[in-house]
């Protein structure tokens, strides 16, 4: 693993121009779906203490597709991933587990047929806002990333995040990958500008909600 950034002293406190941003944790992504990561679940805890820091936004996205969606390989043939995340059924839900704030702003992705995205900032409210747009209203000035998976929908977010002119911090800890070894994708994600740091390292020794 590539060595960590640290831009934050070890009790750093999370403000109202910080969002964190909770990517598909979902649980076709998670063991046991259609689609799982390894070791997915393992995040979980960690992002339920950090959805407990005073951020000024915490926003979820969700894949949200029809039952014949572009990405799927059943239906497509250049449709690079098995069925997977379909909307309104228990593998497109957030795992039990998962704890979150009643405020929480969720966001939905490739809800159109012939339409998908890795990243966050493709997806829109129900009233069909973009990520983007809402983060702008609230004044978020720069945006914790965190989820699954870290090579394709997390990396993206982030960099996404980074190019829309947010300082975009990646959350080790909080994120799991396809991969065994994370070390390519958090290296080609420092190349990009984003900053990495432990999540743990944020909650440890701050007051929460």
């Amino acid at each position: 693993m590539p060595p960590q950034s640290a831009p934050f002293p070890p009790t750093f406190i999370p403000g109202k121009r910080d969002a964190l941003i909770v990517v598909d944790v979902q649980n076709d992504f998670l063991p046991g779906g259609t689609l799982p990561v390894p070791k997915g679940h393992a995040i979980v805890p960690v992002i339920n203490k950090l959805a407990r820091l005073p951020f000024g936004m915490i926003v979820t996205s969700q894949d949200w597709h029809p039952p014949d969606h572009v990405s799927f390989n059943t239906h497509h043939q250049k449709g690079l991933w098995p069925p997977h995340c379909v909307a309104h059924t228990y593998g497109a839900d957030f795992p039990k587990d998962l704890h979150l704030p009643d405020h929480t702003l969720h966001v939905f992705k490739g809800a159109q047929a012939d339409q998908d995205s890795y990243s966050a900032f493709g997806a829109k409210t129900e009233s069909g806002l973009l990520l983007d747009t809402v983060l702008k209203q609230h004044g978020i000035m720069r945006v914790f990333v965190c989820g699954l998976a870290l090579e394709y929908c997390v990396q993206a977010t982030a960099i996404d995040a980074h190019k829309a002119g947010y300082a975009s911090v990646l959350l080790t800890d909080a994120t799991q990958g396809l991969e065994a070894d994370p070390a390519r994708a958090l290296t080609a994600c420092q190349a990009k500008g984003i900053l990495l740091y432990s999540g743990l390292q944020l909650h440890i020794s701050c007051p929460t909600r």
